[in-house]
């Protein structure tokens, strides 16, 4: 069927805003710097299954950094008593987290026999290396100070970590906050020595019992604990995933850059995040 006047006039529109010339304006490739992201793809390989490995893990990277940049700001709010614009960060930090839980699903489409066509090509390279993985752990209160030694060749990274691991996670910030509040929490809590590992404290537990047994008068400091209670259970799932992938692949062998594999990715399953935040369900 013939077109219509007005439809020629609308088409004809519409192929001119296609065609607009953007010599000199930004273009979407410009502004995502697209060139830089696809050339980077660089296998050390022929093998078609190693484009599917690199790219995982570069996206796993890209939404750690968007991990951080959240993580951040909620811990800005939370240090300066205003909770709330924290909650929508933490609940984009969880969707993310579902995002990098999925890729597990991806990469265990490659098979052992897949992987192992280029697995000598990785060098001593590691997931195991991720620094932005470990600068989120830190963050969350998985403090380690023996993995540094990865960094000890990158100084500026190994700055940036042991800064990290010596400042108050954002479970110690969501502490302060509650004492804050008026919540009686034991001072060795809210002083200590932050690069050590957070050890479960009595005191902590009673005052996150206060807050779940008086929700509306401690709303924002509940809804504080059940997005922390989301972020956790999300890493625990990203960590158990990653571990049957990894098994799924190489079984029992030494993971690239000497380490441990499936091995050192069960032990640990066995920290829990925010400790209190589950034991007073017991108590409630």
């Amino acid at each position: 069927m013939p077109q219509s006047h007005d439809q020629n006039h609308k088409q004809s529109a519409l192929d001119k805003d296609i065609h607009t010339d953007f010599a000199k304006e930004m273009t979407y490739g410009d502004y995502l710097q697209l060139d830089k992201i696809l050339s980077s793809q660089v296998r050390q390989s022929d093998e078609h299954d190693e484009m599917l490995f690199i790219i995982i893990h570069q996206v796993s990277e890209l939404w750690m950094k968007q991990i951080r940049h959240e993580l951040a700001a909620a811990m800005e709010c939370i240090r300066s008593n205003d909770l709330e614009p924290a909650f929508k960060m933490f609940a984009r930090v969880s969707r993310i987290q579902q995002q990098l839980i999925k890729s597990w699903d991806v990469l265990s489409t490659l098979t052992p026999a897949d992987y192992l066509k280029f697995r000598d090509k990785l060098g001593h390279s590691s997931g195991f290396q991720s620094y932005q993985n470990r600068l989120i752990e830190f963050t969350l209160g998985f403090k380690n100070a023996h993995v540094l030694a990865v960094y000890q060749h990158q100084p500026e990274l190994y700055a940036q970590l042991t800064q990290a691991l010596q400042e108050p996670s954002i479970y110690d910030a969501a502490i302060m906050a509650m004492a804050v509040r008026g919540l009686p929490v034991d001072p060795e809590c809210l002083d200590r020595d932050w690069s050590q590992p957070y050890q479960p404290n009595a005191s902590v537990e009673q005052a996150w019992l206060t807050v779940y047994r008086d929700v509306k008068r401690y709303w924002d400091l509940y809804e504080l604990a059940e997005k922390l209670v989301d972020i956790a259970s999300q890493q625990q799932q990203w960590r158990f995933n990653h571990m049957t992938t990894v098994e799924r692949i190489i079984g029992q062998k030494q993971g690239t850059g000497g380490s441990a594999g499936v091995a050192y990715l069960r032990r640990a399953l066995d920290h829990r995040f925010f400790p209190e935040l589950w034991s007073l369900r017991t108590e409630l």
